[in-house]
């Protein structure tokens, strides 16, 4: 008889089938058979997948569901590239390419550096160049080398939100299942939780006063090459007869910080968290990211000038940092208002 698990407060609130899919690595389909067999068992009693585990509980599973369980590295790296949910980063990758092979944890550098902390969550500063997530051609990512740092944690410190490869800056990682929860649906619903980026863009932005951008965008390409387009500005007539169905309304603030003729500097405020909105928005009016070769910006010789520099959780909390940019594209904090 396996020893019974026993729940913790970081990992409380988790649907059973979630709980031990964490916990022992073990496909779902084997889990919801364990089950609906009677094999897994909650202080005693019988349950069901999709019931939630809260701190304190016995589950029993069966002798064999520990074989490569919570402590075996390749199961806690392949859960970690599932774990993150779907809120949109506002230009962050979405985990629809294909995964290349995990590498082995042992030889991963550590997760990006800690610039801040709260209850149940890890503020990290994220370099450009290092995705989030598993991808085509990217095994090492964000997801697994936390798993490596944090092999046999009660719960595997997941992101709670998006950034793109080439996009450096703040990224938000929950310690808890509780706080990956609220956090997912502060993400949800837009209220409260503010990501502001810094963008230099090419030409001289034309306006002085901050504007809000309101566009459509779709979806193009298949996975691992996709590319996002702006189909209509929003609430502004007919998107066009090549529109797509799943076009998605997208809307961000921009208020100049430096106005140039060759290149300007932008703080952006997203409303909507759409694949690559940032990018796309800007880029459509003229003015794409400096780097952002995908969208038709300029080189500059240190990378896509997009960075996630501040953000505001629901209860007022504030976490900033600046960009490592140098020479003419380095950013003070003064500027920032």
């Amino acid at each position: 008889m396996a020893e019974p698990l026993v729940v913790t407060a970081a990992e409380a609130g988790q649907k059973l089938l979630q709980y031990l899919h964490r916990r022992c690595g073990a496909p779902q389909s084997a889990i919801q058979r364990w089950v609906r067999t009677g094999q897994v068992r909650i202080n005693g009693g019988r349950c069901k997948p999709f019931d939630r585990v809260a701190e304190g509980d016995v589950v029993r599973v069966p002798p064999f569901a520990l074989a490569g369980g919570a402590g075996a590295p390749d199961a806690v790296a392949d859960d970690a590239s599932r774990c993150a949910p779907g809120s949109g980063s506002g230009g962050g990758d979405v985990a629809d390419t294909p995964a290349a092979p995990a590498p082995s944890l042992s030889s991963l550098p550590p997760p990006p550096p800690v610039v801040g902390q709260a209850e149940g969550l890890l503020v990290l500063l994220k370099p450009a160049g290092l995705a989030v997530q598993p991808g085509t051609g990217h095994a090492d990512c964000v997801t697994a080398r936390l798993a490596a740092q944090y092999v046999g944690a009660d719960f595997l410190p997941t992101p709670a939100h998006r950034l793109d490869r080439d996009t450096s800056g703040l990224l938000l990682v929950a310690t808890s299942y509780a706080r990956l929860r609220a956090l997912s649906d502060a993400f949800a619903a837009r209220e409260g939780l503010v990501k502001e980026y810094l963008a230099w863009v090419a030409g001289r932005w034309p306006h002085e006063d901050a504007r809000t951008l309101r566009d459509r965008l779709e979806k193009q390409g298949e996975p691992g090459r996709q590319k996002v387009r702006r189909v209509a500005q929003a609430g502004q007539g007919h998107a066009g007869p090549d529109a797509d169905d799943e076009a998605r309304d997208a809307a961000c603030t921009v208020a100049p910080l430096r106005r140039g003729d060759a290149a300007s500097l932008l703080l952006v405020r997203l409303h909507t968290g759409r694949t690559h909105q940032i990018r796309v928005q800007l880029a459509g009016r003229g003015h794409p990211i400096i780097g952002d070769r995908k969208y038709g910006g300029p080189a500059c010789g240190q990378g896509m000038l997009l960075h996630a520099v501040r953000l505001t959780l629901p209860g007022g909390e504030r976490f900033s940092a600046l960009p490592d940019w140098t020479g003419q594209w380095k950013v003070g904090e003064a500027e920032l208002p």
